[in-house]
């Protein structure tokens, strides 16, 4: 059989395309070929290849690499310097572009976190000194945003005296609002920070829990302890709360309370009733700052509940003074797989609400049949 101009085939019947060559990139050349199955095979070769960014690049034990394969749902294999990346189309080039962007900052340690962000499509915040990015500085770290909705957030934070962060968990919605609080705290922009969120979750009431207040409610509270706890140190925080300076409580206890000069959390604010968050909202004084986070798909009020977090943002969405930050999974800097968990769900979640609906419009019809039914066996009834 005469060999296609297209490609040739070998032993095992398989059909291998012509090579096309594409021009050489700062980093390397690259090679493609197409098979007749929409699977696309790109070749990297990084000129001059060192060890040292190699090193950095695939990560212990390749871990980078396998992270990366994971993402792109591709096949990356490597000899020194040259890769081979497997895959449909897009999802090659993809890979292939991560593994470039990487090989650029190479030049030093990469962390698994950085690959996720890379992933994310977020280069920008993994390259340092980069300008238009929102930065926080705390005197025990440096922050920076790693999304362009974190960004906005932290923009909004700085510019109105209330924000709120609706989202899914894993994009900073907390640890971003914390360390805003910290940095405003060490400026002296404001004297104390106040950390509060509703102490009712999942059908558990403080009542029915073992220990005094602060047991009871610790748990609650302890994502909010670990973000201090990383921004701050330990020894600061303890230093904080006997000045003072910091405080943390359950939601309850702001009845009746006026914070000024204080910035203010509240954190799972979609377990919060109207009335809470009318409560909450009006808490604000003179010199205060207050940002309200939440997750709209993780309300665990009972049954028929409003959420103060989803009626807030239908009342107060043009009143000036307040901004909303909707987050959404490509802001998720968490595992990449909570990225498409959060999609999985999201999908899913329009056909269950269709479903309830009908559930909803079809009792009526049935009710209204069965009393049809009901009076059609009494007139019978009658007539005999």
């Amino acid at each position: 059989m005469g060999r296609s101009s297209r490609g040739r085939r070998d032993n095992a019947g398989a059909v291998y395309f012509a090579r096309q060559r594409v021009p050489q990139s700062p980093a390397g050349v690259f090679s493609l070929w197409e098979s007749p199955h929409l699977s696309t095979v790109l070749r990297h070769a990084f000129v001059p290849a060192s060890n040292q960014r190699l090193a950095n690049l695939v990560g212990p034990m390749e871990s980078h690499i396998r992270t990366i394969e994971a993402a792109t749902q591709t096949a990356i294999s490597r000899r020194e310097g040259a890769f081979k990346v497997e895959g449909a189309k897009r999802n090659a080039q993809k890979a292939l572009e991560v593994l470039q962007a990487l090989y650029e900052m190479a030049g030093r340690a990469i962390s698994a976190e950085h690959v996720q962000l890379m992933l994310a499509g977020d280069a920008a915040s993994v390259h340092e000194g980069d300008d238009g990015v929102a930065r926080l500085s705390t005197r025990r770290s440096d922050l920076r945003a790693r999304t362009p909705n974190q960004s906005v957030y932290l923009s909004h934070i700085a510019e109105h005296d209330i924000t709120f962060g609706i989202g899914p968990a894993g994009t900073g919605k907390t640890y971003l609002a914390v360390a805003c609080a910290v940095d405003a705290l060490e400026r002296n922009a404001v004297q104390r920070i106040v950390l509060t969120r509703p102490a009712v979750e999942a059908g558990e009431r403080l009542g029915f829990l073992p220990g005094d207040l602060t047991q009871k409610v610790d748990p609650y509270l302890r994502p909010l302890y670990d973000a201090l706890y990383e921004l701050m140190g330990f020894e600061r925080v303890q230093k904080a709360f006997e000045r003072n300076a910091l405080e943390i409580a359950p939601l309850a206890f702001m009845r009746g309370r006026t914070l000024n000069n204080a910035f203010v959390i509240l954190d799972e604010a979609q377990n919060t009733t109207p009335e809470q968050m009318k409560m909450f909202l009006t808490r604000i004084g003179f010199g205060a700052k207050a940002v309200i986070t939440g997750d709209a798909s993780q309300i665990d009020l009972p049954k028929g509940a409003v959420s103060g977090l989803l009626d807030a943002r239908r009342v107060l969405k043009s009143v000036k003074g307040i901004a909303f930050t909707q987050f959404d999974s490509g802001d998720v800097v968490r595992h990449p797989l909570v990225a498409r968990i959060v999609d999985a769900y999201d999908r899913v979640a329009p056909r269950a609400a269709a479903a309830k609906a009908g559930a909803k419009a079809a009792s009526p019809a049935r009710a209204a049949a069965a009393a049809a039914g009901s009076d059609d066996a009494q007139e019978q009834a009658g007539h005999a």
